[in-house]
């Protein structure tokens, strides 16, 4: 019974008293946060050299992974490009089975679907005389709502950032959730579409012989023909074609304006699709309003590396500090 007794009240005194629990409990968010950075801070007090340490391993690591990058880019642009593409359509998808987010999941796979339907219209042989248009219709498409989610999404974090939603009491942390999830959306599928859309140029242009990735076109263009889909620029009345307004570069080459700003905007190109010299966008595109396409495409290229490469960089620098025992 002594034994029992003693057992008991040793059981009591090891306990955490109750009174805690319930406190701990009782924390609001913030406050809980507040006690993880404590904790975090308290976990790190006295690694300062290691901390440093690690800091350099990531910079150096990040240059020397940008310098490679740089020069694979140059020398083999084409298997940089679809490496690139492979890591962009993966990654996401592993992160997203991962964390459970079955939203961007669904909406990934309906994309790749159709995308995947698209890619093989595009390099099916021979190649039909409206698969040009269907492949820049399509992907015109997912860049101008990936424009629109983008700008709508940035324009919903400005609003929260700025203490506006205050005024339509609307919640900050679900209206800076719903501009981070828009923005992400319009810059993941902008960067998707562009790529896909340059992919299918690519192969288009070749099947049609009036451009060649490399080396000389297969065919000679006459004046009657848009080098981007193969078909006659004027049409006659009793002719089955498209009539359509047409668009002359600087090289003096004429295409219909759909196609022409289809290669140049959504397949990135930036030559003429038979002569390859350089296209002046800003004369292509003299609506003001429509310039911002532009400098939104160059964003996208630029984020391009964060969503490909970067999480492999961070992955590379925490293998270098495991191995090296930095923790």
């Amino acid at each position: 019974m002594a034994a029992g007794a003693a057992r008991k009240a040793a059981a009591v005194l090891e306990a955490p008293p109750q009174h805690d629990q319930i406190s701990h409990t009782k924390l609001s968010a913030d406050d809980e946060w507040n006690l993880q950075q404590e904790r975090m801070y308290k976990m790190h007090r006295g690694h300062e050299s290691m901390h440093v340490e690690m800091i350099l391993i990531f910079f150096s690591t990040l240059i020397i992974a940008q310098i490679v990058l740089v020069q694979w880019r140059q020398r083999h642009g084409r298997s940089y490009n679809l490496v690139t593409l492979l890591q962009m359509w993966v990654v996401p998808l592993y992160f997203t089975i991962k964390l459970y987010w079955w939203r961007f999941l669904s909406m990934w796979g309906m994309f790749s679907a159709i995308t995947s339907y698209i890619l093989f219209r595009a390099t099916r042989k021979p190649l039909s005389g409206r698969t040009p248009r269907l492949v820049y219709k399509w992907f015109l498409l997912i860049y101008k709502l990936s424009y629109a989610f983008g700008v709508v999404g940035y324009l919903a974090i400005i609003f929260t950032l700025s203490g506006l939603h205050l005024f339509f009491k609307i919640n900050a942390r679900d209206s800076m959730d719903f501009g981070i999830v828009s923005l992400f959306y319009g810059l993941y599928y902008g960067i998707m579409g562009r790529d896909f859309a340059e992919i299918c140029s690519d192969y288009m242009a070749s099947t049609i012989g009036f451009y060649s990735v490399s080396g000389m076109p297969t065919r000679s263009l006459s004046d009657s023909i848009c080098a981007v889909c193969g078909q006659k620029i004027i049409v006659q009345l009793e002719e089955e074609g498209l009539i359509e307004n047409t668009y002359q570069l600087s090289c003096n080459h004429v295409f219909h304006e759909f196609c022409i700003r289809g290669w140049c905007i959504v397949g990135k190109k930036q030559t003429c699709p038979y002569c390859k010299e350089k296209v002046d966008l800003k004369r292509m595109i003299s609506n003001p309003w429509e310039r911002t396409h532009i400098l939104y495409g160059q964003i996208l290229d630029w984020l391009r590396y964060l969503v490909a490469w970067q999480p492999m960089v961070i992955g590379i620098v925490q293998g270098i500090n495991y191995s090296l025992g930095l923790e």
